[in-house]
């Protein structure tokens, strides 16, 4: 410990530090994270994210709201409405407000600590006050800022990353409610053609036309259409309850909530993939997270090692001595530094675990850097996959079944074919249906799992495809 009376100086020392922890303190706000995220996921907010925090923020919001559902809702109107409506997206955004606050923490020192005492000796009182600070604290306050902003920048691209995410839910699951409306549609006329062609075919054993294996065939794909009519019906109550709970209605709205009739016309042509190379280079959130992380332990490594050794304490005193014998008073006065000693432990464990943090995330990003062409290429497949398919399905599949259709119902009014063909191949001509819309529905699960991998999120990429082949039901087969 070093004692001295030039109290002056310790008072511009003081000064200075003052002056230091007010100008240089690390500091963030929400309406710079929500700035920051609409702008790095413009494509995903159209600049329309925000954080309600007074009633009258949540009564514009509900307004809106109301707005959005009074007319079906589209793929972009339901991220319209999740954005104003989900309390689980501002639950996000008020969580990621805290994580930025805690980030901007580390960049800040230590309050000061005042302490008074009080010594009564004989005839003497004593009175003592001492201002005590980290010294260390200060003289690195600018490498703690430059963590503390590294620490934002991750947090508001995590922010990003998880308000992405959100995003590509509600895409997704819109997509599945209004495929499951429309393949309800086909699944109850596959049921009523595969009712009558059972019904029928009783009748035709009744009066001896039918042995009971052909009957036995209708009437087990007439059990097995009430199969699927069951499981088509409750596809669209769990596809449409995923929507609500993602858009964050309450019962009020929920019965609000109407979709269109069937998905969004395939676009004219698909991404090409120099667009996507191109778009992909710029921005990709997983890509910056890794370098961020990078930057943010590269920085704590070269404050680490100084603070692993030792830790420097300023405190500035002043007694006042009372003898009342006398009836004299002294003020001394004066400043002591406190070190702490690296005799137990000089750090060496502390500096190994922060150069193994910083290879860890170099190596994290050169991992991510080299998994992000892949995951591209993968989800890009699979969106390129899912177009060509679901186009085959609208200009070849549909077309050559149309026409499969009209002659045979014309080979059924000239008496050359039987009714059960005839249904047979109407149950066909339905599946066939079935399947274009199951393309479809996996073209814009794929569109919307590409935008999020063009900008750093991959999503499932998996795809089944829906057999064309014929059902096989009926009597005459």
């Amino acid at each position: 410990m070093i004692q001295t009376r030039n109290f002056p100086k310790a008072k511009l020392a003081l000064s200075f530090v003052a002056i230091a922890v007010l100008s240089g303190c690390a500091s963030v706000s929400i309406e710079q994270t929500l700035e920051r995220v609409n702008g790095d996921a413009s494509s995903f907010t159209d600049g329309n994210l925000s954080l309600a925090r007074t009633d009258a923020e949540r009564e514009r919001r509900a307004r809106a709201a109301k707005a959005l559902l009074a007319t079906p809702l589209g793929q972009r109107e339901a991220v319209q409405l999740a954005l104003v409506n989900s309390p689980s997206l501002q639950a996000l955004l008020a969580q990621g407000w805290a994580d930025a606050a805690d980030a901007a923490q580390v960049g800040r020192i230590a309050n000061p600590l005042f302490s008074f005492e009080r010594m009564v000796t004989g005839d003497e009182l004593e009175l003592g006050r001492a201002l005590s600070f980290g010294l260390l604290d200060v003289l690195t306050l600018p490498k703690r800022k430059g963590i503390a902003d590294r620490r934002i920048e991750q947090s508001q691209i995590r922010l990003t990353a998880e308000v992405v995410d959100q995003v590509t839910q509600v895409r997704q699951s819109w997509v599945r409610a209004i495929a499951a409306q429309q393949k309800f549609t086909y699944a109850q006329q596959v049921f009523s053609s595969a009712e009558a062609s059972a019904e029928l075919a009783r009748r035709m054993q009744s009066v001896g036309n039918f042995n009971r294996l052909t009957r036995a065939r209708e009437q087990a794909f007439y059990a097995d259409a009430a199969t699927r009519l069951a499981s088509a019906a409750h596809e669209i109550t769990s596809s449409r309850e995923e929507l609500v709970r993602l858009l964050g209605l309450d019962e009020e709205q929920r019965a609000l909530l109407t979709l269109p009739d069937r998905l969004p016309d395939l676009p004219k042509q698909a991404i090409e993939p120099k667009a996507v190379s191109l778009q992909a280079v710029q921005n990709r959130l997983d890509i910056r997270l890794a370098q961020s992380a990078l930057d943010t332990s590269a920085k704590s490594q070269g404050l680490g090692t100084l603070s692993s050794f030792t830790d420097i304490e300023l405190t500035a005193r002043r007694n006042t001595k009372f003898d009342n014998a006398s009836g004299t008073r002294t003020d001394p006065q004066g400043y002591e530094i406190s070190v702490r000693l690296p005799i137990f432990d000089w750090g060496g464990m502390q500096r190994d675990g922060m150069t193994a943090r910083t290879l860890a995330a170099a190596n994290q990003l050169e991992s991510t850097v080299r998994m992000a062409g892949s995951n591209l290429r993968e989800t890009y497949s699979a969106y390129r996959t899912a177009y060509d398919i679901a186009r085959h399905n609208r200009d070849e599949v549909i077309p050559l079944r149309k026409v499969i259709a009209e002659e045979n119902q014309l080979r059924y009014n000239g008496m050359l074919i039987g009714v059960f063909e005839l249904l047979s191949d109407s149950r066909d001509q339905i599946s066939a249906v079935v399947a274009a819309i199951d393309a479809d529905q996996q073209f814009w699960m794929a569109d919307a799992a590409l935008q999020a991998s063009l900008i750093g999120r991959p999503t499932n990429t998996s795809l089944s495809v829906t057999s064309n082949a014929p059902s096989g039901g009926g009597a005459g087969h």
